[in-house]
């Protein structure tokens, strides 16, 4: 297979994947303990924190230099941030209100998600540029971060009424940016060792921006306690042994 058609494919089955299965296990069993969810946020922040400084700054430092890596990383925050105060995708699921005002706020976010998808697409088709384990770490990551939003739409779309089908579908669309984004990536990091350098920085920025912003304050807001803490030290666990086994 092609190489850049390769991690489209890959791009599309992360974004696909981890939103339609928080869409599923929404429609399946309707309830989930937020108990669980901080965890699995926990998880994502602590494996997420592992691979920007193990493995995208370093490989961005090395495939140009320093300086462009930092570039990188701040272009990476700047776009996430743009995109998070013009669609923002998380906390607007409450208890009150009409069926199409629910309607209107879940496609609001899966538009919010799609959008957010692409610049994560990117982090995955420049980290297989680098290094396919890196590339293959990144996707499986992403699609776990994206369990928990898919499962935010599903419920939104949920309580408008919206048939099952429908759902699904709407999860799935949110998703498919992430393979627009991983051909992006792949195609941009193959022009020259600068590209691939200011690309690995970019996601590595992106993905700060994901952990600090939206990843640890949701982990904590769905649970008190200690929860949260030991969610997130076991995904810099897993993180490390990700690592070490895929090297």
């Amino acid at each position: 297979m092609d190489y850049l058609l390769y991690i489209t494919v890959i791009g599309f089955m992360a974004g696909m994947f981890g939103t339609l299965g928080g869409g599923i296990s929404v429609v399946a069993i309707r309830t989930i303990k937020s108990t669980f969810l901080s965890i699995i946020l926990g998880v994502s922040a602590g494996v997420m924190t592992v691979i920007v400084f193990m493995d995208l700054i370093p490989e961005s430092q090395s495939a140009g230099s320093i300086w462009l890596g930092m570039l990188g990383i701040l272009l990476g925050v700047i776009l996430i941030y743009v995109l998070d105060i013009t669609f923002p995708h998380q906390h607007v699921v409450t208890t009150e209100g009409e069926e199409d005002r629910y309607l209107k706020a879940g496609l609001l976010l899966a538009v919010g998600i799609a959008l957010h998808n692409l610049p994560e697409g990117l982090a995955i088709g420049a980290g297989y540029t680098a290094d396919r384990a890196l590339g293959f770490r990144l996707a499986f990551l992403i699609a776990l971060h994206n369990f928990p939003e898919g499962m935010a739409v599903a419920t939104t779309l949920g309580i408008a009424g919206l048939k099952s089908i429908k759902i699904l579908a709407v999860t799935i669309l949110a998703g498919i940016p992430m393979g627009i984004g991983a051909f992006l990536g792949a195609y941009i990091g193959r022009i020259s060792d600068q590209a691939l350098s200011l690309s690995l920085g970019f996601a590595a920025g992106a993905m700060l921006y994901i952990i600090f912003e939206e990843l640890i304050p949701d982990s904590h807001e769905k649970a008190s306690g200690h929860i949260p803490i030991f969610g997130m030290i076991t995904g810099v666990v897993f993180g490390l042994i990700l690592i070490g086994l895929l090297r």
